[in-house]
């Protein structure tokens, strides 16, 4: 029975490894997106101005500077972070101030930490990707389970050892050792991935449905003041975190917000607004949904290190790292045994020279 999981752990280690390795290693450098951030665009440490009439004014010149239709979704700024986050529906965005103007603007992927997201997210694949990454981080808990259970027999063996040594027993060691040292965290990453890029099959089996968007609201260029202003009202205690224009004629605009408790960092407390007066339509509130929606809400602020402070970011970035080197140990360990050297029998080779 060892053997037969023995194999299959390598065979699905060899297929996906170099999946693996990709979206381990973006992860690992993920977790400190916000410190890069902060660090490399100018204004970023500015004061945020997070009043409703500011942030209408700044919606207002979004929608006239990149056109009503361009602009997909405004991520407001936040204490650590003073600057407004534009996502265009072509791809590509633009960081503005405190004022609408804009402080920077790249296209689809063209700054390094959306080009790390899509790579880890779907490889580029946009859905298709996003399936391939999913089932594999389902495969991935599958191996980890099965490696743990393929150690046991060799824990004795155990040296805490994170740099191959030689030969193919030296980069199965620490394929081994590297793989017990980081399976917990492996199995949660794993875990909250998969479901997050798998919505369609995770939100059903936990209960965490979206609720459909309401329907019937009316058109027209909306007043993003009085919108945000009503959505606020609707929950006074929330901080407005994104505003989200109408995405069709017909269509509600949202505002969500985060209520204290809340995990996840631009919230899922969810306002969703008429275009033609700002009236409130409809509100799901993230607070009050069943356990499981709440818990699918807390996977995104797990896997990307936004909870939990320094300690766990650098838990989410080393175990993003050491899973990057397992999957590219246990790689090479079976390379050197599918092309292992046959021994040389040099007095045979010497009698078929002389002869």
């Amino acid at each position: 029975m060892l053997a037969i999981l023995r194999k299959l752990h390598a065979w699905m280690g060899a297929a996906l490894c170099l999946v693996i390795a990709a979206v381990a290693f973006s992860g690992a450098l993920l977790a400190y997106k916000p410190v890069w951030l902060r660090a490399s665009v100018p204004g970023a440490e500015a004061p945020a101005d997070l009043r409703a009439d500011r942030l209408g004014r700044v919606m207002a010149r979004v929608e006239a500077g990149f056109g009503p239709d361009a602009v997909s979704s405004v991520t407001f700024a936040t204490p650590s972070f003073g600057l407004h986050q534009v996502y265009l529906r072509g791809g590509g965005g633009a960081f503005v101030d405190a004022d609408g103007r804009v402080v920077q603007r790249w296209g689809p992927n063209g700054r390094a930490t959306e080009w790390l997201f899509e790579l880890h997210r779907g490889l580029f694949a946009d859905e298709t990707g996003d399936a391939i990454v999913g089932w594999t981080g389902v495969a991935l808990m599958a191996m980890t389970l099965s490696g743990l259970v393929l150690w046991w027999p060799t824990r004795r063996s155990f040296r805490a050892q994170a740099i191959p040594g030689e030969g193919r027993a030296g980069w199965l060691r620490a394929h081994r050792d590297v793989g017990l040292m980081t399976a917990p965290f492996i199995v949660i990453l794993a875990l909250t991935g998969a479901a997050l890029d798998l919505p369609d099959v995770s939100r059903p089996l936990m209960g965490a449905e979206m609720p459909a968007p309401p329907k019937g609201a009316g058109e027209g260029p909306i007043d993003w003041t009085a919108a945000i202003g009503a959505a606020q009202a609707r929950f006074p205690d929330a901080a407005v975190r994104m505003a989200l224009p109408a995405a069709k004629p017909g269509a509600a605009a949202s505002v969500r917000l985060k209520q204290p408790g809340e995990w996840h960092a631009n919230g899922r407390t969810i306002v969703y607004l008429d275009p033609a007066d700002a009236r409130v339509l409809a509100a799901t509130d993230a607070m009050a949904q069943p356990l499981g929606a709440r818990v699918f809400n807390a996977f995104w602020p797990i896997h990307a290190a936004r909870v939990g402070g320094p300690v766990w970011t650098l838990v989410v970035f080393l175990s993003g790292v050491g899973l990057g080197l397992l999957s590219l140990y246990g790689a090479e360990a079976y390379r050197r045994k599918l092309f292992a050297r046959r021994p040389v029998d040099r007095r045979a080779r010497k009698a078929a020279t002389a002869a």
